[in-house]
């Protein structure tokens, strides 16, 4: 506790804010670790080097090889690794002898392993456990990528896995260290997410090569991150390390099976006794190793991509190299060395009481070489990118009509559903391997079918709330390729119904196109009012996509209002007979700018094409009222009979006077200022001018003078830059002929459906204004395009239908609260997250503190009682303790007062300051 007595003094500003001061600069507020998890933790000297060896496994939820192949070990031809006999042969070196420590990962593989053990071992390991020999680190279902992942997908696999570890281990198995050791890059929202889920620490192993050469030259492989520029510190800090060695073993120290490296050989009648060479090599690698650090502590990772299989093989030489260098010391050396894991190693950094850097922005992009940068992925596999996103959209929409239609939802007129298929698939389509792109394609493949299978659950489970809600007990219809105009129901029948559900918590207008076979239809609203309805004929890119797979000729459009956090069906009847009209072809163009050509004009939209060639093309669109122009672009099959590989860009070029800088956002959340060829932390020698430019765009990108900004909103993860002043550039797809020589081992080239190449459609918003009124455009309508309303369809008028329209809120939340989780916990409990989405100082009108009265928020259901939580729901906020770390800066920060409510006595009102998620754990009451 030594920490306190360096406070100088402790104001108090009003109620809630407490400064604490010192005379030696900036104490970062928090608390230790619990001392019950310390106490295994090994005796370190203080006149020593303790060199913390930290046995371990990376364990990739698919990469060469499918999850399930990687588990059992199947496929050995492709990559020799089986997860399930590293788990078994570890647990056993670990009962055998008390020095021996291990820390693991994913979460999607111990949980599988888990289900298939006896009640005796589970006891075993639950010892070895609360012990702390065997230690959780990062604890979500994957080590998720950063760069292609958004901010709500990301919580909910953190939230999945350590979930199970609570339940599974209580507060002894939640883990205090983050550990993002392969990850391409880092970003720093993910710090922010995992200071908020209560980490201490984070270490990572993948960092520039510039970067690297700096802060090894200037001891800074160890600094505080600062995770948000909006929320007050500490709440968003996090103490961040650079791994040595990436999260391999020093050179020549490898002892798994799958290595090269001489074992220790001891026997002293032995020609190749080697004792003395290893222990002398170890000591020089300690001390070069302690040169680039600033304590007396340094960690080595001992293991790496599926290692320990037969653990015997490291623990045995870990053992005698523990032995061995230890009794040098007396002969002088002074280097300790031990069994170790990242949460003692981060305890003796925070024991050493040293005073830390702050860093303020991001570690993309990632480079391991001069003409080696890891910014493609930001755009590979983009058909898959926009099937997470879409994934994650329905599972969302799942979990709040799981709530909502109670246990009719999980059993109902249309069968058995279930939310957990599809929450455990999106989890690991989080991989670091998975959404990046990074993967074999037959692995790419099985993440697909995975997400496919929880969309078949989840549809029965949506089917049934909906039923439930409105009374229908018809079965409802699914349309899922819209986006080529194929839908048999609405192509087929005169008269049909259609119901939006809205998961947003505010009224939102939307556009529907269906595709149809008529000329003349009436729409009609749930109230029977008639609505406004254009047809416009189905393209040529459209069919020349589509091949076989649909024969509508037309595309039905008309303009929906939806409730907040409710449905409404509107009604649909045929008026003319089918006529089959021909569609003009657009005129071909090759070259960079492509004539605008057929024009659609009429009440609803305003559309022009574009072909760049056959296989490039792009509509442009401009729907009323609305503040955005819409592109709809189709790129593919991407030609390669040339044998040069292509990625592919739309730009944007203006006037605005941008002077090298451009804005991209983290993980859908906080947006980084971005300058070309430039590094905030380091002296750039640039190599790449276009590679080494781009960074992840998970939702927007823009640029900006000081009169306009230009605004692109993007319905899928990709790669972005401004490559000269006024311009703006998203990759829309790459198919490359060539392996990259990173261990994927075949070219990034995708056969597509039809075995001739992938094509890839999709659409962004641009928009167009001042920059002091572009976050009230932009904020709002990212969720809007995030979290899209689901269509589904009935073969019968709505009148037929009952209940026409429904919301489940009695007030709508102001536009700058979005409710980010409404999902079922337990069967008596809600998991509930409301989060501020504008950051601070953005708008004059939205970047200030919002409040939500819960208990008139919800119509549908009355909040008996709740309890503040976590990010990550693992724990109380109000148990939520972190370390304390001295910092260069000095801040102030808020205390909230209480975290358990009870509604009779007193209901809450909350308050979210910019950028702030408040979760909450709810107990419900249906009226």
């Amino acid at each position: 506790m030594r920490i306190w007595k360096e406070i100088t003094s402790i104001q108090k500003d009003g109620d809630d804010i407490i400064k604490l001061e010192s005379g030696a600069g900036l104490l970062w507020s928090g608390h230790f670790l619990k001392q019950e998890v310390l106490k295994s933790c090994p005796a370190t000297k203080a006149d020593a080097l303790n060199v913390h060896l930290v046995p371990h496994t990376h364990d990739d939820v698919g990469w060469l090889k499918t999850v399930d192949q990687y588990f059992y070990g199947d496929r050995n031809d492709i990559q020799h690794a089986g997860v399930q006999y590293i788990l078994d042969s570890v647990v056993q070196q670990l009962l055998s002898d008390p020095r021996k420590r291990f820390i693991y990962v994913e979460i999607a593989f111990f949980y599988r392993w888990w289900r298939q053990q006896t009640e005796s071992m589970r006891e075993d390991v639950k010892k070895l456990v609360n012990q702390g020999r065997l230690e959780f680190i990062n604890g979500g279902w994957c080590m998720n990528d950063e760069a292609s992942t958004h901010y709500n997908a990301i919580i909910d696999q953190m939230t999945l896995g350590l979930r199970f570890l609570k339940d599974t281990f209580g507060d002894c198995g939640r883990p205090r260290v983050a550990w993002h050791i392969d990850p391409f890059g880092h970003s720093r929202e993910q710090a922010s997410l995992f200071a908020q889920m209560g980490f201490d620490g984070f270490f990572f192993g993948r960092l520039d090569y510039q970067d690297k050469m700096a802060r090894m030259k200037q001891k800074e492989m160890e600094l505080m991150w600062r995770g948000s520029a909006s929320l007050a510190p500490p709440f968003a800090d996090l103490f961040t390390g650079v791994l040595p060695n990436g999260y391999n073993p020093p050179p020549g120290f490898c002892w798994d099976q799958s290595c090269a490296d001489t074992p220790i050989q001891d026997d002293v009648n032995l020609e190749d006794y080697n004792v003395d060479s290893i222990v002398s090599n170890f000591i020089n690698i300690a001390h070069d190793q302690a040169n680039m650090y600033k304590t007396n502590h340094i960690i080595m990772t001992m293991g790496s991509d599926f290692q320990y299989e037969n653990a015997n093989l490291w623990y045995k030489n870990m053992d005698k190299l523990i032995r061995y260098v230890n009794e040098q010391q007396k002969h002088g050396s002074n280097v300790s060395v031990f069994y170790s894991s990242p949460s003692c190693y981060l305890n003796e950094l925070h024991q050493s009481n040293l005073t830390w850097s702050v860093k303020d922005d991001d570690f993309f992009p990632y480079a391991d070489g001069p003409h080696d940068f890891w910014t493609g992925y930001f755009t590979s596999r983009p058909a898959f990118k926009r099937y997470e996103r879409m994934s994650n959209n329905f599972l969302q929409i799942c979990n709040q009509l799981e709530v909502l239609g109670g246990k009719s939802s999980r059993e109902g007129p249309n069968g058995r559903g279930e939310s957990d298929t599809l929450k455990e698939a999106m989890a690991v389509a989080q991989h670091h391997d998975a959404v990046s792109g990074t993967e074999k394609q037959h692995v790419a493949n099985d993440y697909a079918k995975r997400l496919s299978r929880g969309w078949d659950q989840c549809q029965i489970l949506v089917s049934n709330a909906v039923s439930a809600l409105s009374g229908n007990k018809s079965p409802s219809i699914y349309c899922q390729h819209l986006n080529i105009s194929v839908c048999p129901t609405s192509e087929e029948l005169g008269t049909f119904s259609v119901t939006l559900y809205n998961p947003l918590v505010r009224r939102i207008t939307w556009t529907v196109r269906l595709p149809v076979n008529g000329t003349q239809y009436s729409v009609t609203d749930p109230a029977g009012k008639v609505v406004d309805n254009e047809v416009v004929p189905v393209s040529n890119f459209t069919r020349d996509l589509r091949r076989d797979r649909g024969y509508a000729v037309n595309e039905l459009l008309f303009q929906v209002s939806i409730p907040a956090l409710g449905f409404s069906t509107y009604s649909v009847s045929r008026t003319s007979k089918i006529n089959n009209v021909p569609v003009r072809k657009p005129e071909k163009h090759n070259g960079h700018a492509a004539p605008l050509s057929i024009k659609n004009e009429n009440s609803l939209v305003q559309e022009v094409y574009q072909n760049f060639s056959s296989w490039c093309s792009q509509v442009v669109r401009l729907y009323r009222g609305q503040p955005f122009v819409e592109l709809e672009w189709t790129v593919g099959p991407v030609p390669d009979g040339d044998n040069v590989g292509k990625e592919i860009i739309s730009r944007f070029d203006t006037k605005l006077e941008t002077n090298g800088f451009f804005y991209t956002d983290a993980n859908g959340r906080e947006v980084l200022e971005r300058r070309r060829d430039y590094r905030k932390t380091w002296p750039l020698k640039q190599t790449e001018p276009i590679a080494g430019n781009y960074y992840p765009v998970n939702s927007r990108i823009y640029i900006k003078d000081k009169k306009t900004q230009l605004t692109v909103l993007t319905d899928r993860s990709q790669g972005g830059s401004s490559i000269a002043d006024g311009s703006l550039e998203l990759m829309l797809h790459r198919r490359l002929l060539v392996d990259d020589n990173r261990g994927v081992g075949e070219p990034l080239s995708e056969p597509g459906e039809f075995n001739d190449g992938l094509v890839v459609r999709g659409r962004q918003l641009i928009f167009l204004s001042s920059p002091e009124d572009a976050s009230a455009l932009h904020r709002p309508w990212a969720q809007q395009e995030y979290l899209q309303p689901q269509i589904l369809l009935y073969p019968l008028p709505s009148s037929k239908l009952g209940k026409l329209e429904f919301s489940a809120v009695q007030s709508e939340l102001p536009l700058n609260v979005h409710l980010l989780t409404l999902a079922q916990w337990d069967a008596n409990t809600v998991l509930l997250r409301l989060e501020h989405q504008f950051e601070k100082m953005e708008s004059a009108n939205y970047s200030q503190p919002a409040t939500v009265d819960l208990q008139h928020l919800f119509s549908w259901f009355q909040i008996e009682s709740l309890d503040e939580l976590s990010l990550s729901a693992n724990q109380r906020l109000s148990e939520m303790k972190r370390l304390a770390w001295r910092i260069e800066d000095a801040y102030s920060y808020n205390l909230k007062k209480k975290w358990t409510y009870d509604m009779g006595e007193d209901p809450p009102v909350i308050t979210l300051q910019p950028m702030e998620i408040r979760t909450f754990l709810i107990r419900i009451q249906f009226k």
